[in-house]
């Protein structure tokens, strides 16, 4: 079992460099999901403090003191905030776990590693993306630069914390912004700490400030806010169209918004290696304990194999018993509270009420007492039409459909409001090239699922969003794009 003794939390916000209370005192209890234990008492802030962040982004966007800095010392800067990560990777780790609830594994190995790479590799980028010249006439140059946005709202979700911040905060901040982020209530810890480490790295006071509190209260009047120039949300659908509309109500900033999720995962019975196939359905869709907007809830598998697949499913669920998440070998821990486990376990006496047959799971675990657990579940005779077919579940429930037809798999995949991922199963290259470009989806994965890296954009089609976090394109969401016509009179 992984010490934790040692770790204190500060739920304190940070603006404008310093810790500080929310302006009228509130605060809201911080519980682990691992065994309800109390971490701590953080800021409860609202629109004061909102406010207050806002400011002090402002100031610091108008002063220059970060958007000022010559590209290769913010390129300097950036890579020192990575490395205070790693430097302090275990006590990251420790803290995601106790305020989220995944194992400590994997928020060791994977969060960490992946939250300081992005911010690595935009602060890489900063002196590497060019501007342009257009081809004008010789009687002009016409010069295409990028410009910061200003100030940037952020509001990230709490199934990965660090990386949802890292995706949005890194290149907001290489390309010169001011941002002020709002972490989610249900784990808003190493949010606050990342603010710390950014300052600790060299970024200046004002230009990275984190104010925690609930949606309708820190939120909203961060969307709504007047002196704010771009919102990035990752979150919900339902949020994020009300995130849309304030942004429209308010000063039209520009808003972008990653939200959620109904992934098909489809299988063919020319699947090349079949073991590799359920290793993966399997996996994805259990690992964070499915509390993943892009996990492969649903399998559809071709009917000639699906007995087979199943059989080998069936299998592998042991591997994946909710234990207790600060144990390093635990590979599914706690759903990340109890309203979020009652959501899931709704949604599965759903799926046995309409019909679907329940092959594994479905109920509520307790490996720590306290916490909040629920076993892998996987239902099979589902139908496109059934609520746990239709709706983001965000747990460890996996809907099993079978299919017969290339044209009605596809047509089956695309029909739902999300379209963030999928993936095809086939060793036919003429197949797997004309489903995937049939699929509605920002990414489709070929004979693997969820491996990509941060050179490539991540987003969805449809209601899964609007724009791309990762990869050079995500400058587009944090930069204004200006013209600079000059007269040319030649004297030739």
């Amino acid at each position: 079992m992984t010490d934790t003794s040692s770790l204190t939390f500060d739920g304190r916000a940070l603006i404008n460099g310093e810790r500080v209370a929310a302006r009228d005192g509130q605060t809201f209890d911080c519980l682990s999901p691992v065994d309800g234990r109390l971490l701590t008492q953080v800021a409860r802030c609202g629109e004061a403090d909102i406010d207050a962040a806002v400011a002090a982004g402002r100031a610091a966007f108008e002063d220059r003191r970060w958007c000022g800095m010559a590209p290769a010392q913010r390129k300097r800067v950036m890579i020192k905030f990575a490395e205070q990560l790693i430097a302090h990777a275990d006590e990251l780790a420790l803290t995601e776990t106790l305020d989220m609830g995944k194992p400590v594994k994997y928020a060791r190995s994977v969060d960490v590693n992946s939250a300081a790479n992005c911010i690595r590799w935009y602060g890489e980028a900063v002196d590497k993306v060019y501007d342009e010249i257009a081809p004008t006439a010789s009687t002009a140059l016409a010069l295409i630069t990028r410009e910061p946005v200003g100030v940037v709202g952020v509001i990230v979700p709490w199934n990965y914390p660090m990386i949802m911040a890292a995706w949005k905060i890194a290149p907001a901040l290489a390309a010169g912004n001011s941002v002020v982020l709002k972490p989610s209530e249900k784990s808003p810890l190493t949010a606050l700490r990342l603010a710390e480490l950014a300052l600790a790295a060299g970024i200046p006071p004002g230009v990275f400030n984190v104010v925690p509190g609930y949606g309708p209260e820190t939120g909203s009047p961060l969307a709504l806010h007047m002196d704010v120039d771009c919102i990035a949300f990752t979150g919900s659908t339902r949020v994020g169209k009300q995130i849309h509309v304030m942004a429209g109500q308010s000063n039209l900033k520009r808003a972008w918004t990653e939200l959620g999720g109904k992934s098909p995962n489809i299988v063919f019975a020319d699947c090349p290696d079949l073991d590799k196939a359920v290793e993966a359905a399997v996996g994805s869709i259990f690992f964070n304990q499915g509390e993943s907007c892009n996990a492969p809830s649903r399998l559809f598998v071709e009917a000639s194999i699906k007995e087979a697949f199943l059989e080998k499913a069936l299998k592998l669920v042991p591997q994946y018993q909710p234990g207790n998440p600060l144990d390093k070998g635990t590979v599914m821990g706690a759903i990340v509270d109890k309203v979020q486990m009652d959501t899931v376990l709704r949604y599965i006496e759903s799926g046995k009420s309409e019909g679907a047959k329940l092959l594994a799971g479905g109920e509520a675990a307790m490996p720590v007492a306290g916490g909040n657990y629920v076993l892998p579940t996987i239902f099979d005779g589902v139908t496109n039409s059934m609520t746990i077919a239709r709706e983001e579940i965000f747990g460890p429930v996996l809907s099993v459909l079978s299919f017969t037809d290339t044209a009605d798999v596809v047509q089956q995949a695309n029909s739902n409001i999300y379209g963030l991922q999928a993936a095809v199963w086939t060793r036919d290259i003429n197949k797997a090239h004309g489903v995937a470009r049939a699929l509605r989806a920002g990414t489709v994965h070929v004979n693997s699922y969820d491996e990509d890296d941060i050179t490539v954009p991540f987003g969805g089609f449809k209601q899964s969003g609007v724009g791309r976090d990762k990869s050079l394109h995500a400058f587009d969401k944090y930069t204004e794009t200006k013209t600079t016509w000059i007269r040319i009179d030649s004297p030739v």
